[in-house]
């Protein structure tokens, strides 16, 4: 019975290495597979044992170490590779588990860029934001590195405030200024095939057009001088959108020419200089003029004037009111019905018609209005017998002294 005892716990004890044997063979087996034996396109960390020019040795727990060289070392970015060191870990992504020569291929850059494609994928699932910075633009955005991947935000997924900060007709001019900026971006579509990713601003960004132009009136005041890009065009004038915000330029505010329409003058997309000359907080309206910031044309023509000159002008006009008279310079005025005859009259057509060239007296010259009152009746007025007696021996004295240039001509020759 004890023998019979003792064989049984012999032969369990047996039972039990060999069970113990084979877990522990399993283990080693399953260990050594999965650490021996690196399968291509899977992403492992490892440690970096060596640095060389030209050649990085990175310890992945296999027989030996793995090596980035060739083009795989040449693809890391020179700043990246001065920031790599002897016992950093880093993600490695196995080329070649074993190439002609024996050795292990990596390459850290496509490790990078696999975990790049890992994190956006999950971003354009989560909708998350992520913050980074601007490194570049074309001619159709900004390029905002994401994860270690450039993504690329088209022009109409920029952000409204930064969008109204563009000026100028060139990739250049509209974008070299925001390289370098913040930027909060979201992934909205990915084509790894393609090497494509889409991102967006806007879709990060809680600015609504309504919250950008309450803060942009906020920030205005009366009389300042403003940039903006002309957005549209109406009848009764011409939107411009400055720092985010739409203002009105109404038709009479564009040009000192008389347009019938803004584009006669302007253009969608074009840039102009705006003075600030109204703001409504309460119905959130800005009043623009681009005319105000010209040179008057009506002050230079009309400095050739003066009250009490006599002056050739075409009647253009008959109203109820008076006659509209052209003067030189294409300068236009009025004659006041009271101011046509000494004899009281019903209406103009009674003495004048229209494309009489008639003499008339300047009586009154308005600036801030731009407005010239005429006179035919007061031609003859004694009041101005002095300025018209001044005025004729200036004439008679500039002919004199025509005259005597000619002589001395002639008798030169």
């Amino acid at each position: 019975m004890d023998n019979q005892e003792s064989n049984l716990e012999q032969g369990t004890a047996s039972e039990n290495n060999q069970v113990d044997n084979n877990e522990m063979a399993s283990l080693l087996a399953a260990e050594g597979t999965g650490i021996e034996f690196p399968q291509a396109g899977e992403i492992r960390q490892g440690m970096i044992a060596s640095i060389t020019p030209g050649q990085i040795l990175v310890s992945v727990g296999a027989k030996s170490e793995g090596v980035i060289s060739g083009k795989e070392y040449e693809m890391i970015p020179p700043a990246e590779l001065a920031e790599l060191k002897i016992g950093q870990e880093i993600p490695v992504y196995v080329i070649n588990p074993e190439d002609q020569n024996g050795n292990l291929v990596l390459s850290y850059t496509r490790a990078r860029e696999e975990e790049g494609w890992q994190i956006v994928e999950k971003m354009l699932t989560s909708k998350e934001s992520y913050h980074s910075s601007i490194i570049g633009f074309n001619k159709g955005g900004l390029i905002v590195p994401v994860g270690g991947l450039r993504g690329f935000v088209p022009a109409s997924q920029i952000s409204l405030s930064r969008r109204s900060e563009m000026t100028g007709d060139t990739p250049e001019q509209r974008w070299s200024k925001m390289v370098g900026q913040p930027v909060d971006v979201c992934v909205i579509e990915i084509d790894r095939e393609r090497r494509r990713l889409i991102l967006s601003e806007r879709q990060a960004s809680s600015e609504t057009r309504e919250s950008i132009k309450e803060r942009v009136i906020d920030e205005l005041k009366e009389g300042e001088t403003r940039t903006g890009r002309v957005t549209s065009l109406a009848d009764f004038g011409a939107f411009v959108n400055i720092n985010g915000a739409d203002g009105l330029v109404h038709l009479s505010e564009i040009s000192w020419d008389h347009i019938q329409h803004p584009s006669d003058a302007l253009k969608v997309g074009q840039e102009v200089k705006v003075k600030v000359i109204s703001i409504d907080r309460e119905k959130k309206r800005i009043g623009l003029s681009i005319r105000q910031l010209l040179p008057n044309p009506w002050d230079e023509k009309a400095a050739n004037f003066q009250v009490g000159q006599l002056v050739e002008g075409t009647i253009t006009r008959l109203t109820k009111f008076g006659a509209f008279a052209k003067l030189a310079d294409d300068v236009e005025g009025l004659i006041h019905i009271s101011e046509i005859s000494e004899k009281r009259i019903e209406h103009p057509k009674e003495v004048l018609k229209e494309g009489d060239t008639v003499t008339l007296r300047i009586i009154k010259i308005d600036p801030e209005n731009h407005r010239i009152g005429l006179s035919v009746r007061r031609v003859d007025s004694m009041a101005y017998a002095d300025m018209d007696w001044q005025s004729l021996e200036e004439d008679l004295f500039s002919v004199d002294d025509e005259d005597e240039k000619k002589e001395d001509k002639k008798s030169s020759k």
